[in-house]
Parts: structure tokens; C-alpha cells; sequence
């Protein structure tokens, strides 16, 4: 019998399509096709694959008002953010133009005598395993550069987003990307894990949950195949006493309410200097009761409903065990709650780090906000979490953002800014946010293996 996958919309939780998964010996075959075709693909020349890259994000920009639509009936968000075309075409656009530069062999030495140099050899296959929170965005950050770099890649996208993996298929093979070169499959998580298990795949690229990132290296143990993790965070901003409030309240709180709060390195604590507690406090509740949550197909709606009821319950239980132990809530229920997927954006007060709402990822509508009375005490607290992705610090001074920047756990210090990847920039983590290296010229070193010329002249 033939297995399923039904996609249900958050919207009003109808089943929005339905998909064949893959068995595992066609899976197996496809992985033989994209191994076959990736020899070819590496030899067509660097500038050509960049073209055809570019091309394909061409395409997709042509295609912005259906991904809005398509993204609020696959994982909630509101038709008014128009999609994700603009992050997404920004790191395409910035990796095409560093793709000469950092896959350029490295020279040392060339003389009458030896040709000594590093190249940059293609992985092979890479496998792109992407999430539902930034469909698009998530998984081009490593497609684009992989294809570039001269790898084949297989895609297989989140259940909750699966019509994404084909619209990006599509907008590839239109593009002229050879269509075993860049294959986007249906399938389970046993048969992608058959795949690591049996080496069917070069390099593996994967952004998810921690339990999901320890089945990839299990999946991986003994077969050397490079696995490359980000699983997300529970990241904080700290706003020191010289800062900007008003900006510092606009800016983290859209970093933690933005897409229902699902995003790996969203907001989800914040520590506030003593003198500027009560104001921001005050100012961030009326910030988030500003919100309208609702249906996101209306253009008026600025909050729509979490991806999946499941995801909305883990985040009330968090709030709820958090009220239970002292906590208090500021935002009044919002009539569109409907105790399942459309969730009221909370604010909380009166937490501690005895609440898992302040240490577990929380990936919904809720921040907790706590006075501190110094760097030390900031610094201790940011630091008190299993995950490391982003860290934002809200300060006048740039040498004091640096200097406490330094002795953070992260993978990224932001200063005046959160919630935003930069390209240039190595989108990276530690602890339990794993270790990838995507985009800049990092992704190029992490999606090739360095392969060593001694040539001897004479």
C-alpha cells in the first residue's frame, strides 16, 4: 500500500494537499541518478552554474504573490509579509557573487620548479533536509550555494511545507538545472535516514529540532558522510541602560512575535537594565495587545495561527506551568484564540529560570521579560541555555557590545538588531544549536573538500 503524507493547513486544520511518499528503492535510485548526474554538473563551468542559479531566483521572484497565498495555507503566515522573496533573493544574490572568490584554488607556491595548491573539490550529493518556519529561505541557504559550489541536491522538505520543495524544483529545472542535479523528494523520515545510513549521499545539511539532529548523526554514525546541524534557539536580547527603548521594545518584539514566534533565532527572552524595566515593560505589552491575530489570508491580520496545533501546545503549556509557578501574563485573550493553533501573543513577567519558558524553545507568540542590574548578571543569564544561536544587545556603545558579545555562548552577537541573516555573515551555532557553517564564504569550505596539488615541474 501506497503511504501518504497530508499537509493540514493551520488555517481551519482541512487537509490543504495530499503527497505519495517515496519508497525507499526509488529513493535509493534517485540518489544513483543525482550521483550520475553531479559528474557531469561539476564539469560545466563555474560561471554557467551561477548563471542558471540566478536564473532560477529570477523565477521564483516572479512567482511572489502565489508563495504568499501558498505559505498562509501551508504554515499560517499572514499574505500581508508578501512571502519571503527578499531574504531569499538576498542570499542567492550575495553567495553568486562570492562563489568565484571562495572556490578559486589557493596557490602557494608556483614556480619553475612546483605547482603547489588547494582546490575545492564538490562533496558530491548534498542532501537538504529544510523546515517549515522559512521554507524558502532555510532551505536556499544551502541549495544555491551547493549547486554553485558543483553538487548535486536532493531536497526533501518538511511536511508542512511540502509544496515548497516542488515550487523550488520547478523554478530550478525551468532555470535549465538539470532535473537529477536538483531533485526535490517526498519521504519519511526512515527511508531519508536509509539514504545517510547507506551512503547514498555525500554531505548532509540539516535545520530542525535537537531530536531530529541527533537521528541525522545517528543515521551517519560510521558512514564519515559530514553531517551540518542548526536546531534552533532560545535566543535573548538585552537592552543595557543607555539604549534606544523605543526602538529596542519596536525591534524585539516584532523579533518575537513575527511568524507566531516560529523562528530558530526569534526572541524569546529578554533581560532590561533596572532604570529602564517598567517603561519597557509597559511599552512592549501595549506593542503585542496592538496585534490583530487572525485568519492570514485577510490583509489586516498581522498575527496569524501557529503551523500546527501541536507546536501551539507545547507553547500554552509553557505559559501555563510558568503562571502556575508566580509568573504573570499582560496581554488579554484575543478574540480569534481559539485555544488551538490561534494563539494569543503573550508577554511575561515575573519569571525565572526555574520556568522552562525562559530556558526550553518556546517557538510561539511569547517572550519573558526580566530586570537585571548589570552586564554580569546579563551575561549570566543569556548564557544560562542549552541552545546558541543569535544574541541581541540593545546598548549606545559599540565597544561594550563587543566586549560582552565576547563572552557570550552564540553563534551570532547582534548589536541594535535581531531576528536577521546576514549572508556575508556565517550563519552558525554552539551547544544544542549544532555546529553548520551556511552561507558566506564558509558555506563554500563546508559544501567542498580541499583536495591537495604537489606538482613537481622539473
Amino acid at each position: 500500500m501506497t503511504k501518504t503524507i497530508d499537509l493540514i493547513s493551520p488555517i481551519d486544520g482541512s487537509v490543504y494537499l495530499t503527497r505519495e511518499v517515496l519508497s525507499r528503492e526509488a529513493a535509493v535510485d534517485a540518489a544513483a541518478r543525482a550521483r550520475r548526474a553531479q559528474e557531469k554538473w561539476a564539469r560545466v563551468p563555474l560561471e554557467e552554474r551561477i548563471r542558471l542559479v540566478l536564473k532560477a531566483n529570477d523565477i521564483v521572484g516572479q512567482t511572489t504573490d502565489r508563495m504568499a497565498l501558498e505559505l498562509a495555507h501551508q504554515m499560517g503566515r499572514p499574505i500581508r509579509y508578501g512571502g519571503e522573496f527578499g531574504g531569499f533573493s538576498e542570499r542567492v544574490t550575495y553567495m553568486a557573487s562570492i562563489a568565484e572568490e571562495s572556490l578559486k584554488p589557493e596557490v602557494v607556491e608556483d614556480s619553475d620548479t612546483f605547482l603547489r595548491m588547494i582546490k575545492r573539490e564538490a562533496q558530491g550529493v548534498v542532501m537538504v533536509i529544510a523546515p517549515w518556519n522559512y521554507p524558502y529561505m532555510t532551505a536556499i541557504n544551502t541549495i544555491a550555494p551547493a549547486l554553485m559550489a558543483g553538487n548535486a541536491v536532493i531536497l526533501k522538505h518538511a511536511a508542512q511545507t511540502l509544496q515548497v520543495g516542488e515550487r523550488l524544483a520547478e523554478a530550478f529545472h525551468e532555470a535549465g538545472v538539470p532535473k537529477d542535479v536538483m531533485q526535490n523528494l517526498v519521504l519519511d523520515h526512515d527511508t531519508a535516514a536509509a539514504l545517510i545510513e547507506g551512503r547514498h549521499v555525500n554531505f548532509v545539511n540539516f535545520t530542525g529540532s535537537v531530536n531530529g539532529g541527533k537521528a541525522m548523526e545517528r543515521a551517519a554514525a560510521g558512514t564519515f558522510v559530514p553531517v551540518s546541524t542548526e536546531l534552533g534557539g532560545k535566543d535573548p536580547g538585552y537592552v543595557r541602560a543607555d539604549a534606544d527603548l523605543d526602538r529596542a521594545v519596536d525591534v524585539l518584539m516584532d523579533g518575537a512575535m513575527f511568524n507566531a514566534g516560529q523562528c530558530c533565532c526569534g526572541i524569546e527572552r529578554i533581560y532590561v537594565a533596572e532604570s529602564l524595566y517598567d517603561a519597557f515593560v509597559e511599552k512592549a505589552v501595549a506593542w503585542a495587545s496592538a496585534q490583530t491575530l487572525g485568519n492570514p489570508l485577510d490583509p489586516e491580520t498581522t498575527l496569524g495561527p501557529m503551523a500546527n496545533v501541536r507546536f501551539a501546545v507545547e507553547a500554552r503549556a509553557q505559559v501555563e506551568e510558568a503562571l502556575a509557578d508566580g509568573a504573570t501574563q499582560h496581554v488579554a485573550t484575543m478574540p480569534a484564540d481559539d485555544g488551538a493553533a490561534y494563539m494569543t501573543p503573550q508577554v511575561l513577567t515575573g519569571v525565572t529560570h526555574d520556568m522552562r519558558v525562559m530556558r526550553d524553545e518556546t517557538f510561539g507568540p511569547v517572550v519573558g521579560i526580566m530586570p537585571v542590574d548589570d552586564d554580569q548578571t546579563a551575561i549570566r543569564l543569556m548564557n544560562d541555555c542549552a541552545y546558541g544561536l543569535t544574541a541581541s544587545i540593545w546598548t549606545q556603545d559599540a565597544d561594550a557590545a563587543e566586549r560582552i558579545g565576547d563572552r557570550l555562548e552564540t553563534g551570532t552577537v547582534f548589536m541594535n538588531r535581531c531576528d536577521y541573516l546576514d549572508p556575508a555573515l556565517c550563519w552558525t551555532g554552539c551547544k544544542d544549536t549544532g555546529r553548520g557553517q551556511g552561507l558566506s564564504k564558509l558555506a563554500y569550505q563546508a559544501l567542498t573538500r580541499p583536495k591537495s596539488y604537489h606538482l613537481r615541474k622539473n
